[in-house]
């Protein structure tokens, strides 16, 4: 079987030494893929229709706590970069923040009864500082388990592997997850419809999940290796030595690169993901099979693995982007043309169109999100170029601190949206409908608040993110040039290169050579 396994990911050397310590390292990623999944699918609907919130109020939840996520993100990395511990500076942190990460969970799902609509202003503190407490157990777990990749694999291709390992490790935690939660809700007569009276089934979920997410990353502690860090003396540390590491990240050009391309990825993400279930609801009329919409989703998704990694592994880390992610605008553009479906000779077009946007979506969406999550890891060998030091946790957490709060506002954004268009949500949707057995009808400003959201914004977004993919220039050659140049310049203290290559590296970096460390005399920045 472990043959099997280190041939179908195109690993070379033994399962031992070569595949187990990936399948060990993304043990962490049932985590950091289901219970983000899962609340992406349920959690804004959720505190709408199941709590009753207003949308704006549910999207400045999500705000807040996002933005909170965004700002925790630098000092985790400031901490866990100068973290002295016999476990190793990342590695401890795991451990460290599986309790918190339990609590906050199962917390996440639990309304105590609540109902916003007769205690409004308490659900809404209550659910943000949940979601907050939440968003730090994930920064404690994932800011150190992201810094960790650069040096558990150094090379150019391991680090593409160890991500797509890392990918099936989603799909663990995101497949199984979605099954949980729809057999609980349908245990409890609640999977076709979401109202105030859905609360047990949440927290039943909620608990279950948390211990799962919970002995996941666990695994991930008890089975990687780290090297000691008790010997580790930090450089001192001040508002200056701060702001100058965060201003040092983005002098790179090809981060620069990077984050804008993946910046508007998450614009095209984010919005999709948090109108798709309204649309769905509430514009298409098929919530009832929103369970199957997402099962296909998710298949199709995982089932773009195998070509995306076929071709990044052929022909570099840029390509699946290029090739996949057009499916991703094609999907989206079937949102444009969906009617409601009421039951006539039409329902079971928008059930084909529903079905097909479900599979190219996932599918194109893929693309970008293998190109960013492979060229990241190596961001931080052109920073070491630059800078002359290994800054995994700054590089990580200011990428992080930026891109999270846009997709705090972004939820914000669309709550507001929805609300302000006119759409209308929870109880009273569906008392409206057992009253008079008709299907509540949406105002058409409300249907294009949602094809806004769902469509338009995320296809505009699309088409940035793969221009700003057409620009990013670092190669497979360029990595392994970087990779020796600074070997060159930690053994001989100085290098020698062509004027090719030079001239390869500033453009890379952005810089000339003598403003790096590989071009100094001293290691001095």
């Amino acid at each position: 079987m472990g043959e099997r396994i280190k041939k179908a990911i195109g690993v070379k050397g033994d399962f031992k030494t070569a595949v187990l310590p990936m399948m060990n390292y993304s043990y962490a990623n049932i985590f950091m893929g289901g219970a983000g999944y899962i609340i992406s699918m349920y959690f804004m609907v959720f505190l709408t229709d199941v709590v009753n919130l207003p949308l704006n109020k549910a999207g400045i939840i999500v705000m807040i706590a996002t933005v909170w996520d965004a700002v925790t993100d630098p000092v985790m990395g400031i901490i866990t970069d100068r973290t002295r511990s016999k476990y190793g500076k990342h590695r401890v942190h795991l451990l460290l923040g599986i309790p918190l990460l339990v609590v906050s969970y199962s917390l996440l799902w639990n309304a105590f009864g609540v109902d916003a609509a007769s205690r409004p202003g308490f659900a809404m503190l209550y659910f943000v500082l949940v979601y907050m407490l939440y968003k730090t157990a994930y920064t404690v777990i994932a800011v150190p388990h992201t810094a960790m990749l650069p040096e558990l694999a150094p090379e150019y291709d391991l680090r593409t592997q160890y991500n797509s390992v890392g990918y099936i490790f989603n799909s663990v935690g995101m497949v199984p997850s979605f099954l949980i939660v729809v057999a609980v809700l349908s245990l409890f007569g609640s999977n076709d419809n979401l109202t105030s009276g859905s609360k047990t089934p949440f927290l039943i979920i909620g608990v279950f999940l948390s211990i799962c997410y919970g002995g996941a990353t666990f695994a991930t502690f008890k089975t990687i290796k780290e090297a000691d860090s008790r010997s580790l003396k930090p450089e001192k540390l001040d508002i200056k030595y701060i702001l100058n590491e965060y201003r040092l990240v983005f002098a790179n050009k090809s981060f620069r690169q990077y984050f804008f391309m993946s910046v508007f990825y998450q614009f095209a993400t984010g919005f999709y993901a948090n109108t798709k279930v309204y649309f769905i609801k509430y514009l298409a009329n098929q919530y009832g099979k929103y369970a199957l919409f997402n099962a296909v989703a998710g298949v199709a998704e995982a089932s773009a693995f195998p070509l995306n990694y076929a071709l990044t592994m052929k022909f570099g880390k840029k390509k699946c982007g290029s090739i996949v992610t057009p499916l991703m605008i094609v999907g989206l553009a079937i949102g444009l043309f969906i009617q409601p479906d009421t039951g006539n000779s039409m329902s079971a077009v928008w059930f084909v169109l529903m079905l097909l946007s479900m599979i190219l979506y996932p599918f194109g969406m893929s693309g970008l999100g293998f190109v960013t999550n492979n060229i990241f890891p190596d961001l931080t060998d052109v920073d070491e170029m630059i800078t002359g030091r290994r800054r995994e946790g700054v590089i990580s957490t200011f990428n992080t601190l930026i891109k999270k709060s846009i997709g705090g506002v972004m939820a914000a954004i669309v709550g507001f949206t929805l609300q302000s268009f006119g759409l209308v949500t929870g109880d009273t949707v569906a008392e409206y409908e057992k009253a008079t057995g008709a299907l509540f009808t949406q105002s058409a400003g409300a249907v294009m608040g949602v094809r806004l959201c769902v469509a338009v914004i995320p296809i505009l977004a699309s088409l940035v993110s793969l221009y700003l993919l057409h620009k990013f220039r670092m190669t497979k050659d360029d990595h392994a040039l970087i990779r020796a140049v600074i070997a060159e310049k930690k053994e001989n203290g100085r290098i020698e290169l062509t004027q090719e290559q030079t001239e390869r590296l500033e453009t890379i970096s952005g810089k000339k050579m003598s403003e790096m460390w590989i071009g100094k005399e001293t290691a001095d920045i």
